[in-house]
Formats: structure tokens, sequence, C-alpha cells
């Protein structure tokens, strides 16, 4: 009998140790959810920042979550950039078994794997070049922060090939296009030139990679992945730096869009400055097939308040849609069959100012990435980060306190007025140091204060780009979670994370938060 019982509790023991040991591998517990992918930034081609998947994180419990794990990693900062947005696979097979994995590209040349479960590295890649351009032998953390060069995309995952592997493209400082077996970090295809520059995100559609770039006579670049010349298909808008954190963004038809930078409007000598442009492949080639230009493009040229986000674009009531921003701080509805009308000019429904009263190029207006949702009901949710104090003359129905004085969070709603699209307003967040793009998540909207100083003047400097001067004033971030229905605060970081950071963006997967600091620090939170 005694060794009946024995046996049996060997059993039990065994049973848990291999449960424990299968939860740490990446399989998920009985009745736990199923762990989902999280592959390109802002989650879709669509950029919305919104993520259907999420049910392990809610309105009750995110108040308990907590610092799971911090890793510092080896980056060195270029400028102030850092570490970019992580991506996420759910359950990938790795020589180690199944794991749940999150990647993190340093602006360093630096991509680094981890294994999220034990909040260990899993495996990481440098690439080393020949040192170009002006910051060549140079501190890295002394340059410019418009060039810092290194690689400032955020990758994006394939699906499987025939074997299995996911692959994962990614570009590096020299403007090689890399493609590497998530698993392992092994090249799965020779390396080969895309293009240079300070390029953001990358988009996947199909067999074709885009990427929106600035500073390298290129807005738009792409190459199709089947292509065995990898022949480099590029547009150019003519404008100046282009800062749209999460890259181009992708309507039904394939069309490419993507907001251009501060320059001249001239269309009969193909300048499209300060505008958002629409491309497609044609013959081999990129082409404009669209765009839209504010009638006040010259008064914003003059003071640096170019369209800088990422937009959006989602369905309302069959219609294709597309919200865009910007610097000078107002929302633009537009319509992606005719983005401006037929004068390329006029916007469905632009919203008054509703920030950056004092048209401030440096410390105000709306930066990063609009995002979008919508609720079970339909009603659809229009989200935009910003810098600096609400405006005065702008009210909305809902105000967090305290009140906004260095940045926050805008919400808006579409809705529809004598047969006319507008965008009412709904809410505005608490305070935060620098409003970022958002991740919307299971009725909650999941953002953050960059705690960033974005002074580029001083009176006694004049315009500075030394980033050492403004790492030097910045604070630290602090990740926010609200209510996605009233902006009210559920839950805060508060003083845990101990750096800032700059042009980046918060990551949301599997009950998981993530975000890369200035001092090479991964963050991540969960219950």
């Amino acid at each position: 009998m005694k060794r009946l019982i024995y046996a049996i509790a060997l059993i039990a023991l065994s049973t848990v140790a291999l449960t424990v040991h299968a939860q740490r591998a990446g399989a998920p517990a009985a009745g736990a959810p199923a762990p989902y992918d999280w592959t390109t930034d802002g989650g879709d081609n669509q950029r919305t920042g919104w993520n259907k998947a999420e049910t392990i994180l809610t309105k009750d419990n995110v108040r308990n979550m907590k610092l799971l794990w911090k890793i510092k990693t080896d980056n060195q900062v270029r400028a102030l950039h850092a570490l970019m947005p992580a991506l996420v696979l759910g359950r990938l097979n790795t020589p180690g078994g199944p794991k749940q994995i999150a990647y993190v590209v340093g602006i360093s040349d630096n991509l680094y794997a981890i294994d999220v479960e034990a909040g260990t590295l899993l495996w990481q890649k440098h690439w080393d070049y020949p040192a170009s351009g002006a910051g060549a032998g140079q501190n890295p953390a002394t340059l410019g922060f418009l060039r810092p060069e290194g690689s400032s995309d955020v990758p994006v995952i394939g699906p499987a090939d025939g074997q299995g592997r996911r692959p994962i493209y990614f570009v590096t400082g020299d403007g090689m296009m890399h493609t590497l077996n998530a698993a392992t970090g092994d090249d799965l295809d020779k390396p080969f030139a895309f293009h240079t520059g300070k390029g953001w995100a990358l988009n996947l559609v199909n067999d074709t990679i885009y990427m929106a770039n600035t500073y390298a006579q290129a807005s738009i670049s792409a190459v199709a992945l089947d292509d065995p010349q990898h022949k480099v298909m590029n547009y150019n808008a003519m404008s100046g730096g282009a800062w749209g954190r999460r890259g181009a963004v992708v309507d039904s038809t394939g069309t490419v869009w993507s907001t251009t930078g501060d320059g001249t409007y001239n269309p009969a000598n193909n300048q499209y400055a300060n505008s958002v442009v629409g491309v497609k492949v044609v013959n081999g080639e990129l082409k404009m097939v669209d765009y839209y230009t504010p009638t006040n493009w010259d008064w914003l040229r003059k003071r640096d308040l170019d369209p800088n986000n990422t937009p959006t674009i989602f369905t309302y009531k069959g219609r294709e849609l597309m919200a865009a921003s910007g610097k000078e701080c107002r929302v633009y509805l537009l319509d992606t069959k005719s983005l401006g009308g037929a004068d390329h000019q006029t916007p469905m429904y632009k919203t008054p100012l509703f920030c950056n009263e004092e048209a401030d190029f440096q410390d105000s207006g709306s930066w990063g990435a609009l995002s979008t949702w919508e609720e079970p009901a339909g009603t659809r949710w229009v989200l935009a980060p910003f810098w600096g104090p609400q405006h005065s003359q702008f009210k909305f129905p809902v105000t967090n306190t305290p009140a906004t004085k260095e940045g926050g969070v805008a919400a808006f709603k579409v809705a529809e007025t004598a047969g006319k699209l507008t965008l009412e307003p709904a809410w505005v967040s608490r305070d935060m140091h620098r409003g970022e793009p958002v991740i919307i998540a299971n009725g909650m909207v999941f953002g953050y204060g960059s705690g960033e100083s974005t002074r580029q003047g001083y009176p006694d400097l004049g315009l500075q780009f030394n980033s050492l001067l403004r790492a030097r004033d910045s604070g630290h971030a602090t990740i926010y979670v609200l209510d996605a229905l009233t902006g009210k605060e559920l839950w805060s970081s508060g003083e845990t994370i101990t750096s800032f950071n700059h042009f980046s963006g918060v990551t949301v997967a599997n009950g998981r938060v993530y975000l890369g600091t200035y001092d090479g620090t991964i963050w991540c939170f969960g219950l």
C-alpha cells in the first residue's frame, strides 16, 4: 500500500514538473488562451495599433501588473535612438524547445531575441561595416538626432516557409536587407543591398517589402522578395525629413501611403512635401496614384509643422477611410478612394486644433502614429498622441486629470452629421510627458510618456543638434493604461522605469507589455 501511495505521489510530482516545464517552454497551461503573434509595428499593415487577440490583461486585473523582468543590452546609443518597439512570436519551435520570443532592434545594428518566459536573451546578432557619412569617427551619443545612422527600422516577421521556419526581415545601417531564421538568428538567405537612409518600420505585403524612408532621396522604397535580381523600387516626394514612426500604411487595394516632410508643394515639378502620398508598383516601378496636401502647406513649411505621423486606415460603414495628423495638431479624415478630392486638397473633415496653440515645432504637436479601434456595436475610435498642453479653445467631453501640460492622448469618434462624416472629440487623457503612439487591447489603451526633452533651440546656442544636451535634460518614461471608453487611468509604471526613450513604441502581447529605453534596457511588465 505504501509503495502504491509513493508511486502515485511520484506520478503527480512528475506531472506538475512537466506542466511547469511546458509553461516555461511556451506551451499554454490548460484553459489558458493560445499565444498569438505580433509581427509588425502597429500590429497590421493598416497600422491600427489595435490588438484584437489580447484576453489575459483585463480592466479588472491590469491594476495588478508589475515588472516581470528587465534586460540591459549592450546596444550603443546613436544620437537619441536606442531600442525599437518589440515584435513577438507567441510560440516558436527552437533548438531549445518551443518558446515565446520577443525581438527588439538596437540602433547600433543589433537584433535581440528574448525568451519572454525566462526573461533571458535567446540569441543576439550584431553587424559591422565600414563607417561612413558625416558621423564617421564621432562619438555616436553626440550625433545629431536627425540622422543617427545605424538600424532605425522595425523589422517584420513573415509566415513560415516550407520547413516551418519563420523569417525575420531587417535592414542594417549600411542598407543591407537580412533574412534571418527567427528561431536561431542564422541567415535564411544571402543579404542584399536595399536602401540606406533613416528607415522606419517595414511592411510585408504578399512577397514585397516596403520601407518608408527619409534623408535618402527616397520617400518609400520597395523590393520583391521573389525577384532574384532584388531590384529596388523607389519613390521620392522630394521633401525633407519624415517622421512617421510606424512607417507606411497599406489599404485594401495595395496602395502604400506615407506622410512627407517639410518642403515645397509643386506637382508640376513632382514635389509633394507636407503631404500624404500613395504609391503602387506599376511595371516594376513605384508610381504615385494619389495624394493629399493641406491648403496651408506653405504656412506649415515656414513653421516646420510637417504632417509627421504615420496615418491609420480603417473601414467605417463599408467605406475605407484614413486618419492622418501631424505637428500642427489636427486630425484629417480622408477617403482612400480619393484622398483629397478632385483638387487633392479637400479632406472629408478636419478637426480644429486640439493642441499646439503656439505653433511650436519642437515641444508640441501630434507625433509618431495614429491608432484606431472599433467597439462591438460599431462605434469607430481614432486616437492621437500629442506633446504639450491641450489647446485652450478645444473642449473634450471628458477631461482626465492631472490636466495635460507636457502631452497626452486625444480620443475621437467617427460620426455622421447631416450626411457628412466628422470626428467628434470624446476624451483627453491625463498629463504624460510627451505622449507617444498607443496600443488598444481588450478595452484598454496602452500608452506612455517618453520622458524625453524635445528641445532643439537654446537662447545661448541657437538651434542645436548635439544629442547629449537633450539626453542630459530628459527624465524617464512612464507607461499608462487607460480605459478606452473614458481615458480614465487604470495603471501606471510610476517611477519604475529609470530612463527615457526617443521615437520608439510600446508593445502589448500575450499578457505582457514591453518598452525599450535610451540606456539600452528592455522592460517587461505583466501579471
